[in-house]
């Protein structure tokens, strides 16, 4: 090979359209977390057995369709809880995203959070009503009431509640200040 050669082609491990660098992962364990992993599991035993006995046995198993559907009540409100200290609920940004960093745009986030709060203490004063409602009526397969099902509602809702004074918190201490980037916007447990 020549000196020529050499020069005109570039050595090929030199380059590099797209550089990816991992980011360090942490592993926070949180009670939710773990709650929401066991019932998860729980679950996907429970619906692989109603599988196996309704079509492999031909022969179905009455409870396991029922205790799916409230595992599946508790685990969306546990997750919730989850959702909500990673501060990741689904949210119409715009607003903010366009703003300018300044007083304006941390009493629009400020509002947010208060809003976010209120409802999520309505949602868990009505939770407690509605179980409180429902000690009445029993389930259908087992003869238990219904207020277990509605309380692992409201146990998510008032899970969630306190996920949200955290934020509102954690928030507060910080002024309101959203960064710019939104690669930076997720927060770290």
């Amino acid at each position: 090979m020549s000196t020529t050669d050499a020069k005109q082609s570039p050595p090929q491990d030199d380059v590099h359209l797209i550089v990816a660098q991992d980011e360090e992962i942490t592993i926070a364990h949180h009670p939710e977390d773990w709650l929401a992993f066991i019932l998860f599991w729980s679950l996907a035993f429970i619906v692989f057995l109603q599988f196996f006995t309704r079509y492999v046995l031909n022969d179905s198993l009455a409870w396991t369709e029922e205790i799916a559907r409230y595992g599946l009540m508790w685990i969306v409100f546990i997750g919730g809880a989850m959702v909500t200290r990673r501060n990741s609920h689904i949210a119409v940004e715009l607003l903010a995203n366009v703003m300018k960093p300044g007083p304006l745009r941390a009493a629009l986030l400020a509002l947010v959070d208060f809003i976010k709060l209120a409802f999520i203490g309505l949602l868990a004063y009505v939770s407690v009503a509605i179980t409180e409602r429902m000690d009445m009526q029993r389930m259908t397969v087992f003869d238990l009431p219904m207020s277990y099902v509605y309380g692992g509602v409201a146990f998510g809702c008032f899970l969630m509640l306190i996920r949200q004074l955290q934020n509102l918190w954690r928030n507060a201490r910080a002024g309101w200040k959203k960064p710019d980037d939104i690669t930076h916007q997720i927060a770290v447990d």
